[in-house]
């Protein structure tokens, strides 16, 4: 890191609560001057506001991540805190596997695992290929045209879909249930949105009750009857789990992959060096989307609860209480990344906390490196001269990621 680096790192006050997430629009824009600030003057820093912990340092956030006595579960959080107040109403309901803990969450997620290895997601590179080709085909006689929209929101929405089955003619509103989906992790969203998030949720219950119902009688080529004959092979999964796991993969498959595409396409064609550098060597491709990973994760936070007493950097934290982890801010660590600011597609070193770790590693992170790495390097072969407009972006206000809302291109 520079003098001026340091310096500045040293004159900027230390962010907290909604200053720390993406409500704030100057934070949304660039997080990275108020992550350095934290973690050199207060890696383990207190957050009164979300009554949190944050912790912002590489090997901090990578000791946390490996702990397995500690708990994602909300329902073993202390009321008030972080976990309790913004995982959602879970008294008459399990959550997801994305918050439960072993064992429930070992056989669960054993159920879907196979779908998502590295061999099985290397199969689905042709149907990848061809989505990607038509996305592109249908933008062709565009001189500009919205990235996320046409091509890094639709890509991932359609591969999720037909992993799982949805019907062709219902995609359109898969997108919109995953979409409202997540807007629901949003504490700000209005009366009216909330609303509509419970209406979509409501939707996509009915359609993949009426699906997993239609699959038990007729099975068919697809994840929802994966899941069906792992159950009558003597796993088990309740039809609420069924279709709350299918809710999950839709979002999940949805929304971080199309920040990840969008996101590195503007990191590459902000930096054209490093962008001419992968039209010339496009066998950097692999390193190039972990590089991406790394310089502007999808994901930004994640969180742990401790099930006893325990203290980190000598502060002291109570059994049930939140710890957050930044993953952006450890992705940034000068102690680990040499220049962590600097976007270099060559780097040696592009390891990233990006999609978690331990025993909540992200499950669909072998199909969002492929998705990823085919989406960018055929844009960069078909379309040699795009470019970013001067139009302004905007970005996604929703705490625990970081993406735009529109991204516009030229060709």
């Amino acid at each position: 890191m520079t003098t001026e680096a340091k310096d500045a790192s040293d004159a900027t006050p230390l962010r907290s609560g909604v200053a720390l997430t993406p409500l704030d629009p100057a934070f949304g824009r660039d997080p990275q001057p108020a992550l350095d600030a934290l973690r050199k003057r207060e890696p383990v820093h207190h957050d009164t506001q979300f009554e949190r912990w944050v912790l912002s340092r590489h090997d901090d956030v990578d000791a946390l991540l490996r702990d397995r006595s500690l708990a994602v579960d909300p329902r073993k959080a202390n009321a008030g805190t972080y976990m309790a107040n913004f995982a959602g109403d879970y008294s008459d309901h399990d959550p997801s596997i994305l918050l439960l803990d072993p064992p429930e969450h070992t056989r669960l997620r054993s159920i879907v695992t196979k779908a998502f290895t590295p061999r099985a997601i290397e199969e689905m590179r042709p149907r990848i290929q061809q989505i990607i080709d038509q996305l592109l085909d249908a933008v062709a006689d565009c001189e500009s045209f919205d990235l996320i929209a046409s091509f890094a929101g639709p890509l991932p929405t359609i591969v999720i879909a037909e992993m799982l089955g949805v019907d062709p003619d219902r995609r359109t509103d898969s997108k919109r249930w995953s979409d409202d989906g997540v807007i629901s992790l949003d504490p700000t969203v209005s009366p009216e949105m909330r609303q509509r998030v419970v209406d979509s949720s409501a939707e996509l219950e009915a359609y993949f009750r009426h699906a997993i119902a239609e699959r038990r009688a007729e099975p068919r080529a697809d994840l929802i009857s994966s899941m069906i004959a792992a159950e009558d092979n003597g796993e088990h999964m309740t039809d609420e789990q069924l279709v709350t796991m299918c809710g999950l993969l839709l979002a999940a498959g949805n929304v971080t992959t199309t920040d990840l595409i969008g996101n590195g396409v503007h990191a590459l064609l902000s930096h054209p060096d490093q962008l001419q550098t992968l039209r010339e060597q496009p066998d950097l491709i692999r390193n190039t989307v972990e590089e991406m990973l790394r310089y502007d994760s999808p994901v930004t936070e994640t969180a742990r609860i401790p099930q006893s007493d325990t203290q980190i950097d000598g502060c002291p934290m109570r059994a049930g209480e939140s710890i957050v982890t930044l993953l952006h801010a450890a992705n940034h660590d000068p102690s680990v990344y040499p220049e962590p600011h600097r976007f270099d597609i060559t780097r040696a070193d592009t390891h990233h906390h990006s999609f978690g770790g331990g025993a909540h590693f992200c499950l669909g992170a072998p199909l969002a490196r492929v998705e990823a790495q085919m989406a960018i390097a055929t844009l960069v072969r078909r379309l040699p001269t795009l470019h970013l407009t001067d139009r302004p972006m905007e970005y996604r206000t929703l705490p625990g990621f970081q993406g735009f809302a529109r991204l516009l291109v030229a060709k």
